[in-house]
């Protein structure tokens, strides 16, 4: 094994664990620990250059043959996903001064980086549980609501199950391919075998449940809604990104066959519409949110029914427009002493008299998300409609279209409340430096993916 193939290969990972272990330095030699979110910054910034470099060399690397790869995709993959965290580090500063959040959080976005280089069950499976267990822990900190042990426990048990449906889909493949890597459910997709249809089942009812898909999602609404602002926008882009490389790992460039893609088709179509629909009946941004990702989670889900080539861009695009305007909402709610009103829709009534940047940021964010153009979310699902119709699902791309309206409305009205409502709080609100540089920081990447999305589309 070359050394500096290994070091090379893993210099995103490998900066990462540092920045854990310095962090858990400072957590033992110091009784009041300052310097945290410091550290996180500069080591997730290091990391998404190391991974950017990595990416410009052109070059695959195998440390690990067979386990660990890294391609330019995957390594502009994890160069994004890295960039999203940064404003996520952000926003956490007025929740979390110090304590173990910034450990875990960091511990969780380097599962999120193994999965997007997994070559085989055995490290995918790890880097699911790497990213995930953090998760239930976090949902925790910053206890604000009595909701919270209830969410994180919901969470657990329906992640934990998850994680039995993929181990017992990668147990049924092995015994019907004699394999564990990654390849085999590629192949898997196309056999007539029922011990290998039962494995691709499980192993996507275990991508449902973590992404949240109907009818897997009860999870989603209380665990978001529960957590604080910093731990819900996680949740939202960054554990959503890990899910949607996993299954890209999984699927690679193979073509679904008619049995699984009716299951592709229809779950995700379901989600669509019952994801905005409940969004259309919450009145609290976090919830809406939630419900709202379930949409977006189908609509990804959608793009593996086309091409392999098609599939990899317009999902990892579609994952970077949308985690940016996610995170740009949350970084640009104003604060609150009651966590419950903070999100809440009457709070945001008339916020643009009180705090304009962040009723304007919160609008861009929300346009985005209904897709509408020319922001980045639009261009987002015009590659994955394209990518459905390109396949021949003329069907599941209109109803899909249609379902996507009905997310328009609940959008709209969060811009509504803001811009046409009488204000409910007086008195401007409290600034925030840290995140308004985060919402500045998102801005200037959308306005990037919105300028320049073949620049984007190029890398992918």
């Amino acid at each position: 094994m070359n050394a500096g193939l290994v070091f090379a290969a893993m210099l995103p990972e490998h900066l990462l664990l540092a920045g854990l272990v310095s962090l858990l330095i400072l957590e033992i030699v110091s009784d009041e620990p300052k310097g945290e979110l410091a550290v996180c910054l500069v080591t997730v910034g290091l990391a998404a250059i190391a991974a950017a470099w990595i990416a410009t060399q052109g070059r695959t690397l195998e440390p690990f043959p067979g386990q660990f790869v890294v391609t330019p995709v995957i390594a502009w993959a994890k160069a994004a996903v890295l960039l999203l965290a940064i404003p996520v580090l952000l926003i956490s500063r007025e929740d979390f001064e110090r304590g173990p959040y910034y450990p875990l959080l960091i511990s969780s976005l380097y599962g999120v980086l193994l999965i997007a280089s997994s070559g085989s069950f055995l490290t995918l499976f790890l880097g699911i549980e790497i990213m995930s267990i953090p998760v239930y822990v976090l949902v925790l900190l910053a206890y604000r609501r009595p909701e919270s042990a209830e969410a994180a426990l919901k969470y657990l048990v329906l992640s934990g199950t998850a994680s039995a449906s993929l181990l017992m889909g990668a147990s049924l493949l092995f015994g019907s391919t004699a394999s564990l890597s990654i390849t085999a459910f590629a192949a898997a997709l196309g056999s007539d075998a029922i011990l290998a249809r039962t494995a691709v089942v499980m192993v996507l009812a275990a991508l449902f449940v973590k992404a949240a898909i109907v009818p897997f999602h009860g999870w989603a609404p209380d665990a978001y809604e529960a957590s604080s602002i910093p731990v819900t926008a996680y949740m939202a882009t960054l554990v959503k990104a890990g899910v949607l490389l996993a299954a890209l790992r999984l699927f690679g460039e193979a073509t679904v066959d008619p049995a699984h893609a009716a299951l592709l088709a229809l779950l995700p179509i379901v989600s669509i519409a019952w994801g905005n629909l409940a969004a259309m009946r919450q009145t609290n941004l976090r919830r809406m949110i939630a419900y709202s990702s379930i949409a977006h989670a189908g609509y990804l889900f959608l793009a593996f029914l086309g091409d392999g080539g098609g599939r990899f861009e317009a999902v990892l695009f579609y994952l970077a427009a949308y985690g940016v305007m996610n995170i740009l909402a949350f970084a640009a709610l104003p604060s609150h002493k009651d966590d419950v009103a903070r999100d809440s829709l009457e709070t945001l009534k008339g916020l643009f008299h009180r705090n304009p940047f962040a009723a304007i940021v919160i609008g861009i964010a929300m346009l985005s998300l209904a897709g509408i153009p020319p922001f980045p979310g639009f261009i987002g699902k015009f590659l994955i409609f394209k990518n459905v119709l390109a396949a021949g699902w003329t069907t599941v791309a209109v109803i899909g279209l249609v379902g996507s309206y009905l997310g328009i409305y609940f959008y709209l009205r969060v811009v509504q409340y803001m811009f046409m409502s009488p204000s409910a709080f007086h008195g401007p609100s409290p600034g925030r430096a840290l995140a308004v540089g985060a919402s500045v920081f998102c801005l200037a990447l959308s306005l990037a993916i919105a300028l320049a999305p073949a620049w984007f589309l190029a890398r992918f």
